[in-house]
């Protein structure tokens, strides 16, 4: 992808070398990237007038995608993201019910407006320090895409609401890099852009656990509040109990899926061990009191996402308990009809049944096995649904 999108700007950059005006060739890209974003606001506009003749909501949240993939350092998987996140979200497989039950097929809740036609405007040419100035809509749940994503989305929704955001970040990394590899845009330095341009008035990072010395240096030199993973359970009442609301025009939530130990999400880009499980991020969810304005899902990577064999094994050694296996959570057994995250460790079921105490005269294992792929998918998923309760809000 990143080879393609090279080819688009080489092209252009030898039609300007050609002495082609190059206000002809800026009004020919702006006319595109107009272009590509009329169908955006269009529904955009059409979800404002539906919210409003149904009545009933305080706050809604419009689901864009942006599959941008080429400021990652390492792998452009991300770009490919989107419609997979939203296969999983709408997946015959589980309802649509949030965990706090809001129902998003109501337009009220979640509206669809689409994806940004990232790699057709880059194609004309367009370079990154327009790209980033699109605009996103009000109250936007975003799929990305890498993390560079993040900075354009929150300077759009911090001048919509006229001041800087408190934001919470879940990630592995900090991010913080001034321009890692040269790149000022990369997926890396984002948090820089952001407070560097004064979007963001507390920055509380979540999850950390590859973590180097700049990274350190620019936490303390923009005084993030960093919580990394090997203090995680001295800070846990912490972060299960935020209260973002004093003096804050709004808060963000950004989660990159790495936040997630690998056990749980394996379709990413950087993997890296020791993070936090599916319903640690949920506790931090569902317990945060705060005015959440926008949010986006980062760095999923579905060329990563495969899990082989591991179900199987898992219903083997159930088979002499009595279990079902897609009680577990999808971390212990992603190879089942049903995946629904947030669930049972297997630790869990057999400290149940080894402690149970009773005359077993019959046992079966309802296994549901499914040995189809996509764990990941459906976690950043769930991360959506739940994120989308979060921001959309119905009047009592």
């Amino acid at each position: 992808m990143r080879n393609i999108a090279r080819k688009g700007i080489h092209y252009w950059q030898k039609l300007s070398a050609a002495n082609v005006p190059a206000e002809l060739i800026e009004n020919g890209q702006n006319r595109v990237i107009d272009a590509s974003l009329t169908l955006i606001r269009e529904r955009v506009k059409l979800k404002g007038e539906l919210v409003r003749a149904l009545g009933g909501a305080v706050a809604s949240s419009s689901l864009l995608g942006i599959p941008l993939g080429h400021n990652s350092s390492f792998l452009q998987g991300p770009a490919f993201a989107p419609p997979r996140i939203r296969e999983a979200i709408w997946c015959g497989s589980t309802n649509a019910t949030t965990e706090e039950g809001k129902e998003l097929n109501d337009p009220r809740v979640l509206t669809d407006v689409g994806d940004v036609p990232v790699q057709e405007i880059r194609d004309c040419g367009v370079d990154d320090d327009r790209l980033m100035n699109i605009k996103a809509p009000l109250r936007p749940l975003v799929l990305g895409g890498d993390h560079s994503i993040s900075f354009p989305v929150v300077r759009a929704v911090s001048k919509k609401i006229g001041g800087p955001l408190d934001i919470l970040h879940l990630d592995a990394h900090p991010d913080i890099y001034h321009a890692f590899e040269g790149n000022k845009y990369s997926h890396a330095s984002s948090f820089a852009r952001i407070i560097e341009g004064g979007y963001a008035r507390r920055l509380l990072q979540v999850g950390l656990r590859s973590i180097n010395s700049e990274g350190r240096e620019q936490g303390k030199r923009f005084g993030v509040e960093q919580y990394e993973m090997r203090t995680f359970s001295r800070d846990r009442h912490i972060l299960e109990n935020l209260k973002l609301v004093e003096g804050v025009k709004g808060v963000y939530i950004l989660v990159d899926v790495d936040c997630l130990d690998p056990a749980f999400a394996p379709g990413v880009s950087h993997i890296e061990p020791g993070g936090l499980s599916f319903r640690d991020v949920l506790n931090i969810l569902h317990n945060l009191q705060a005015d959440v304005v926008a949010a986006d899902v980062v760095e999923f990577n579905p060329q990563r996402d495969t899990v082989d064999g591991m179900t199987a094994m898992v219903a083997a050694k159930l088979g002499v308990y009595i279990s079902v296996v897609d009680c577990l959570d999808p971390a212990f057994a992603p190879g089942v009809s049903h995946i629904e995250p947030g669930g049972l460790s297997f630790r869990d079921v057999l400290n149940i049944l080894h402690n149970l105490q009773a005359d077993v005269v019959a046992a079966d294992v309802q296994v549901e096995f499914n040995p189809v792929d996509g764990m990941t998918a459906m976690v950043v998923a769930k991360l959506v649904r739940e994120l989308t309760a979060k921001i959309s809000k119905m009047k009592d």
